[in-house]
């Protein structure tokens, strides 16, 4: 179990790296243009999968500041954003390499966002869902991308694998 969640830890920092350096491409304008996507705009998405991650931390670990609105903007401008998802991506990777096989199948509990309520749950199960909250958020930023002309990266796990991202994964 940890080798499986140590790989996804690793891609997704792979592929935000990815994701963050398509956009970079883009101008300030297209960053904060409305898409239709969910979180609206390319920053707004991007700020989406950050705000989620450190919610999740803070619950994963009861460290770090968790934003109390799904949709709060912590960075309006990209370049600060990058620097705040390559430090919170090395986060999530230390702390995968941290835990102990053991972890996986422990527990813990926390508060939720949206309806304030307490749950308990199997750590496995959340990181499955932390992961892959991840990638739908990264497959609505290609999106955006594309929406905007640009062609967007090549974001799949297969790819990861076969390259030098991921070989120690395959």
């Amino acid at each position: 179990m940890r080798q499986h969640f140590r790989m996804f830890a690793a891609y997704n920092r792979w592929a935000n790296a990815c994701v963050y350096e398509a956009a970079s491409g883009l101008t300030v304008e297209e960053l904060n243009r409305d898409t239709g996507a969910f979180f609206r705009s390319m920053i707004g998405t991007l700020n989406h999968i950050l705000v989620a991650d450190r919610i999740w931390m803070k619950r994963f670990t009861g460290q770090g500041s968790a934003p109390s609105e799904l949709n709060a903007i912590l960075h309006s401008d990209l370049p600060s954003l990058t620097a705040a998802r390559i430090a919170e991506d090395e986060r999530i990777v230390e702390w995968i390499d941290s835990l102990p096989e053991s972890a996986f199948a422990g527990r813990f509990t926390y508060l939720t966002v949206t309806d304030m309520r307490m749950v308990s749950q199997r750590l496995s199960p959340a990181l499955s869902h932390f992961f892959n909250h991840q990638t739908h958020h990264r497959g609505q930023a290609h999106t955006i991308l594309t929406t905007l002309g640009r062609e967007g990266p090549v974001l799949d796990l297969i790819h990861f694998q076969r390259t030098e991202g991921g070989r120690a994964f395959a």
